[in-house]
């Protein structure tokens, strides 16, 4: 989810009572960030992450997006984001409705994110790569992003990669409920038990990744 610390609309804060409300255990708050910003965006993301989290019930992890980074840049701003503390590493993949790269979605995998968000029409041997590095492929809710989400899954499936949802909220009607959220995967093909371990693993990337701001 995204924060008007980038392209989103709501403060944390806001976003995070929104999350509350609509029963979620956990988000992770991932802006999209570059050389020319990760030094502001982490450390706040960090320091508001720590706060939410001490004072609520659910779990907010602070993070980043890579997004439209070199792929020659992945690896020096993946250790630095972790370096600066981020919790939970995103790429913004070569999704069809944006001028991303050629050979992001690899750069990335290479380089050890956690995620690689609409990553487009990604290939079998990168998703065999990412399968073999623990990297997870998205499946998005985001209109235009989730074109591909039946492709992704695909690959995913054929590649034995893991696969999560994500809503890449940016505003208040991004913030998908479960069931819409469900109906989404569906559409990309997987089957109930599929569903289900996509969001066993996200809520496990997140608890796993989570780091509460009590001390």
């Amino acid at each position: 989810m995204h924060t008007l610390f980038s392209d989103g609309v709501l403060l944390p804060a806001e976003l995070a009572r929104r999350c509350e409300v609509k029963g979620f255990r956990g988000f992770a708050m991932t802006d999209h960030v570059d050389h020319s910003n990760m030094d502001i965006v982490v450390p706040r993301l960090v320091e508001v992450a720590q706060k939410l989290s001490s004072a609520m019930s659910l779990k907010v992890c602070a993070g980043v997006e890579l997004t439209h980074v070199r792929p020659e840049h992945f690896k020096e701003l993946v250790h630095r984001a972790r370096a600066m503390g981020a919790q939970i590493v995103l790429a913004h993949g070569e999704t069809l409705v944006e001028p991303v790269i050629p050979g992001t979605d690899r750069a990335a995998i290479e380089a050890g994110v956690d995620v690689v968000a609409h990553p487009g029409l990604i290939s079998l041997a990168d998703a065999r790569l990412a399968a073999r590095k623990g990297v997870r492929l998205e499946i998005s809710g985001r209109k235009g992003h989730s074109f591909t989400n039946g492709h992704v899954a695909r690959m995913a499936m054929a590649a034995k990669a893991k696969l999560v949802f994500g809503s890449d909220t940016h505003e208040p009607d991004d913030i998908l409920s479960r069931p819409m959220a469900e109906k989404v995967a569906r559409g990309a093909g997987l089957s109930e038990a599929q569903i289900a371990a996509l969001f066993k693993e996200a809520e496990a990337l997140i608890a796993e990744r989570h780091t509460r701001g009590d001390g």
